[in-house]
């Protein structure tokens, strides 16, 4: 059955007419969609904005027209603006949902892995391979720190410290003691 290529049932000179009655109906549907936008483009025009007659209006009227056809143009700006933001607020939105289709499509579950355990020098062994064939002693490397005890101050009687900088001298002890 499927030894060479398919035979069709239409002859090629039927398919071919077929292919332009098709393509010129669809061009008359264009052309008559297109004629449709037209006359619904032209209807809202209509309706939105009302020709204007300007015979027979004094100067003030024409100033008082003019000021209404600014206003009606910043108020028609004001929308325009309003749904470009709509529409870019929107297609960002879009855009970020599809981010989010897309990641959720191409994630992949971690495998669980198992914990091991395993001393230094083995995991040493494993990294450098071969080259490293002598024991490392890790602790003789390290510093020693000692720590400081705190220096406690000898609890003496205060009364006896005021009265050993009272008087000329204790200033003086206070000075050299402060400028060391």
């Amino acid at each position: 059955m499927a030894d060479g290529p398919r035979k069709s049932k239409i002859s090629s000179s039927r398919r071919l007419g077929l292919k332009i009655r098709l393509l010129a109906t669809a061009a008359q549907m264009l052309q008559e969609e297109k004629q449709q936008k037209l006359k619904e483009r032209e209807a809202t025009l209509d309706e939105k904005v009302p020709p204007l007659n300007l015979s027979g209006l004094s100067l003030q009227e024409l100033q008082d027209l003019c000021k209404d056809l600014h206003h009606r143009i910043d108020v028609v700006d004001e929308e325009r603006y309003d749904l470009d933001l709509k529409v870019s607020k929107n297609e960002k939105e879009i855009e970020d949902l599809k981010l989010k289709i897309t990641e959720i499509q191409s994630k992949f579950k971690k495998p669980h892995l198992k914990r091991v355990r395993i001393s230094a020098e083995d995991m040493l062994n494993v990294l450098l391979g071969s080259r490293q064939k002598e024991a490392i002693d890790f602790k003789a490397n390290l510093k020693t720190v000692k720590k400081e005890e705190e220096k406690k101050e000898e609890v003496t009687d205060w009364r006896k410290n005021v009265e050993a900088m009272s008087g000329m001298e204790g200033r003086k002890k206070l000075f050299d003691a402060s400028g060391n």
